[in-house]
């Protein structure tokens, strides 16, 4: 497998301005390395550039799987984790905006504003 290169500097400004236009303020984003498996398929783990970013009681995790390949999470502990319910996301706005649209209907059902899912 090729090596993951770090965040552009386009793909940085899409997270910065997308996550600053939900919180109406920069929310720090610190960039690590994780290891994931690029195919449920594969054996072997593979290193990766993350965006780590703690808001609202969690972390949000934005894994750079590759070009044009991004997952995410949000994690409250290491027990209690959500996404997007898409493995994988093309597009990287589209995936931050999903995320913080997952995370906030989380939210939402915990302080009782809508039902849970069935």
């Amino acid at each position: 497998m090729p090596e993951i290169k770090d965040a552009t500097d386009s793909e940085n400004w899409i997270l910065e301005t997308t996550r600053r236009e939900r919180y109406g303020q920069t929310v720090p984003c610190d960039p690590r390395d994780a290891e994931i498996l690029h195919a449920p398929s594969d054996r072997e783990l593979s290193a990766c550039p993350v965006a780590l970013s703690p808001e609202d009681g969690c972390n949000f995790v934005l894994f750079n799987a590759g070009v044009r390949r991004y997952r995410c999470r949000f994690l409250y502990r290491n027990h209690q984790q959500s996404g997007t319910g898409v493995y994988e996301h093309d597009n990287l706005t589209e995936c931050v905006v999903s995320l913080s649209q997952a995370q906030a209907g989380h939210l939402a059902q915990k302080r009782g504003d809508i039902n849970k899912r069935r």
